[in-house]
């Protein structure tokens, strides 16, 4: 008899461990997962476009992409959106992207962002917030069938890929 209740503890014990274990590895493993899609389908589709990104891609050290950016304003302005971040084309984190504007404008625009790092010095100085993009910063315009021929610029090689705007 006692062996019995020994057995049906022991296997109400292994039956909670496997559904918390279950749990836990679906939390992690679904850890922003639509996020990480649509950042993978963003850049495979702005690689489709110019195929030249792919180098960039292969070379970088590591790189962040943000799937959907929506930019909007009328006087005062603003952008945000979310990425990944990339290193050995694993992923290593997730990031958000904010940006103020003043100045003549009215409309609204939605586009994807990809930003390659070409070494660890500029990786770092991503992942560690203290990247900044001054009035200079400039992104290429990804278009089908256009070469793009870009230097990296302090380590950091930065390409865009509009797919709506409306301006006012």
């Amino acid at each position: 008899m006692k062996k019995s209740n020994i057995s049906k503890s022991h296997l109400f014990l292994l039956f909670i461990g496997l559904i918390l274990s279950f749990t836990m590895s679906a939390q992690v493993g679904g850890w922003k997962a639509d996020l990480v899609k649509d950042s993978n389908e963003r850049l495979s589709s702005m690689i489709e476009k110019s195929s030249k990104l792919q180098s960039y891609k292969d070379k970088a050290y590591g790189y962040v992409v943000f799937p959907k950016i929506t930019k909007a304003g009328l006087g005062i302005g603003g952008a945000a959106g979310q990425g990944i971040v990339f290193k050995n084309n694993t992923v290593v984190g997730s990031s958000k992207l904010k940006q103020a504007s003043i100045g003549l404008q009215a409309g609204g625009q939605q586009y994807s962002e990809v930003i390659f790092f070409e070494n660890k010095e500029s990786f770092e100085h991503f992942t560690n917030g203290k990247l900044k993009f001054d009035a200079q910063a400039t992104a290429v315009a990804i278009k089908k069938g256009v070469a793009i021929d870009v230097a990296y610029v302090e380590g950091v090689a930065v390409f865009t890929q509009g797919y709506w705007w409306l301006n006012v």
